[in-house]
């Protein structure tokens, strides 16, 4: 008989449909082209190297001489635009809205067209997350930038129009809603028990073991008991905090080890599924809660969204979180 669970820290319900269970290698996609069989280079790509001069404009490079690593450039299709400074709410009766100002850059991860974060070395994972935290932290400085969201696209699935490896960064006017609501959820289960959920939900974890993917000194990797689809991860870190831009420089290197493992795993084990990553943190102007704590979320595309999903706002997951958990600790990444 199917399960139905609830995520503690959002509250949200999923259906765990044990009648329609696969198995974890049942989720691999033997007719993709893993990355890694791609060329080293592309001659159509504005990432590669020989192509910088195309625009959009870069605004950091690694190292900031020589041949670079690791480019920060405008997106050329913001879904943000750069503002003037200023902004103004405009209300109408039951319409409202403002215009759309912000930030939006893309970080091109690597000079190779044929690697993803599965396939670096810890090292140059932890150099993309450290970017990424740099420019960050930059956003923040924006008068008008209330959140900011660091995320990557691998694959069509996810929704990526470009294969060479990159993460974007979006710096925003509003709080986006579901943020707010999982903030709300998360403070409800401190005013409820005087402890941080997700503190909890990672001790927890590690002491059972069933869905625990890997772990390190700074960061645990785990199969959520709700998990709303396949394999879908959260990387928790162990000090509590609520902002990634209060991370330190071992946190830092230690996210980018983890997140290498995990996808390494994903790759390795689901023949490189297409998968969005998330860095879940605070809204910039709420830091130092003491019931919030950042993380990492990371979604493999392997099953679609349908009608039911959609209608209702709960997912049906065909996998079984601890299965998956179990696949994923036996495959050995790169």
């Amino acid at each position: 008989m199917a399960e139905i669970r609830q995520n503690i820290a959002t509250k949200e319900w999923v259906i765990i449909s044990t009648e329609r269970a696969r198995r974890p290698q049942e989720f691999v996609r033997l007719e993709r082209t893993p990355t890694a069989d791609r060329p080293e280079r592309s001659v159509f790509c504005p990432f590669c190297p020989g192509n910088e001069e195309q625009p959009p404009a870069e605004q950091m490079r690694i190292p900031a001489e020589g041949p670079w690593d690791v480019r920060v450039v405008l997106n050329k299709y913001p879904a943000l635009h750069l503002g003037d400074g200023g902004y103004e709410r405009h209300f109408d009766g039951v319409y409202r809205w403002l215009p759309g100002i912000g930030r939006h850059e893309v970080i091109v991860e690597s000079r190779q067209h044929n690697t993803c974060l599965g396939l670096v070395s810890p090292a140059e994972a932890a150099r993309v997350i450290a970017v990424l935290q740099a420019r960050a932290i930059e956003f923040a400085r924006i008068p008008y930038v209330e959140h900011v969201i660091c995320f990557e696209n691998h694959g069509p699935q996810a929704g990526t129009s470009l294969d060479h490896p990159h993460a974007q960064i979006v710096g925003m006017p509003v709080v986006p809603h579901q943020i707010r609501v999982r903030m709300e959820e998360a403070r409800r289960y401190f005013d409820d028990t005087g402890r941080c959920v997700f503190c909890q939900m990672w001790r927890d974890e590690v002491a059972a073991g069933e869905r625990l993917i890997t772990e390190n000194e700074y960061f645990v990797a785990i199969i959520p008991y709700a998990a709303f689809s396949p394999f879908h991860t959260w990387i928790i870190p162990r000090r509590h905090g609520s902002d990634f831009l209060k991370a330190t420089p071992d946190e830092v290197n230690a996210l980018g080890a983890i997140l290498r493992d995990v996808l390494g795993r994903l790759y390795v084990g689901l023949r490189d599924p297409d998968y969005n990553y998330m860095i879940r943190s605070a809204p910039l102007h709420d830091p130092g809660l003491d019931y919030l704590h950042w993380y990492v979320t990371i979604v493999p595309q392997v099953t679609r969204t349908a009608g039911f999903e959609m209608g209702s706002g709960m997912f049906i997951n065909t996998a079984l979180p601890e299965e998956s958990a179990a696949f994923l600790r036996g495959v050995e990444p790169f």
